[in-house]
């Protein structure tokens, strides 16, 4: 620990598990004091209780700007204020074999849970470091953000848009001190590669196809962990980040530079064919 957060207070949604969870770990020992967020509530509380007086826990659907602003009120009256607001939680939504077949039945959720949510974690988050000297946004964008590719084309549109409303926040929020950063993590360890509704004795079968299939579109060839897109989080949240705004970072072992492997229609197959068998 080298103390890069200490008299910082943070939000983080989607802390349950998975970046929010390793976030939120590294954001206490490197001094934060947090406020998790999500609504697995008994992962959720089991992660708060591990980190001891620095962390508690709160339910938090980020589609509903009342609960949003509640995370922000707690923050300050239990830990004294208010100076990072990390919108990680987020949704794969559903696989869709072909694009054609389509009903959009769970398009607004994704919508709703990886857009609106962070607009409105933002919004709140800004109106009150706008009054105590700035601070500092960051977003869970990701990488497929950056390319085209099969089944989860909602996705990939909403982080898209994580991306731009980063960019714009950026320009908008800085002349309150605060900056306004996003991460697209590339292929990440974590449980919501299965996707949503993925049963829960295939979870792991399904990460696995996941991950194994991308690591050739990786030039490090190594997958992701959520400790290190924790790692980024830690970085832009400090004070060593201080002239950083307005950057998506990439933490995804060089898969944007190039699709090495074009693996995304060979990963889909075979995710479908275990869900139906």
């Amino acid at each position: 620990m080298v103390n890069m957060l200490v008299g910082k207070v943070a939000v983080i949604t989607g802390a349950a598990r998975g970046i929010g969870e390793a976030t939120a770990r590294r954001f206490v020992e490197e001094g934060a004091r947090v406020v998790l967020a999500d609504v697995l509530d008994d992962a959720g509380e089991t992660v708060a209780e591990g980190l001891g007086s620095a962390a508690l826990y709160r339910h938090a659907d980020v589609t509903q700007s009342g609960q949003v602003q509640a995370l922000i009120d707690t923050a300050v009256e239990e830990f004294g204020g208010l100076h990072i607001m990390f919108n990680n939680a987020g949704t794969m939504g559903t696989l869709q074999a072909d694009f054609l077949e389509e009903d959009f039945h769970a398009f607004r959720k994704t919508i709703e849970v990886n857009l609106l949510g962070p607009m409105l974690g933002a919004s709140f988050a800004a109106r009150h470091m706008a009054k105590n000297g700035g601070g500092c946004i960051l977003s869970t964008a990701s990488s497929s953000a950056l390319y085209g590719g099969y089944g989860i084309i909602p996705y990939r549109a909403t982080k898209a848009g994580v991306v731009s409303m980063t960019r714009s926040l950026a320009i908008e929020l800085g002349k309150y001190g605060i900056r306004v950063n996003c991460i697209s993590p590339g292929p990440t360890r974590t449980p919501m590669t299965a996707m949503e509704g993925a049963p829960e004795d295939r979870v792991e079968e399904l990460v696995d196809i996941s991950m194994e299939a991308m690591r050739g579109r990786m030039p490090l060839g190594r997958l992701g962990m959520p400790e290190d897109v924790a790692n980024a989080a830690v970085f832009l949240a400090s004070d060593q980040a201080a002239q950083i705004t307005g950057v998506d970072l990439a933490v995804d072992g060089g898969e944007t530079l190039g699709n090495m492997e074009n693996t995304g229609e060979i990963i889909q197959d075979r995710i479908l064919e275990v869900l139906g068998g």
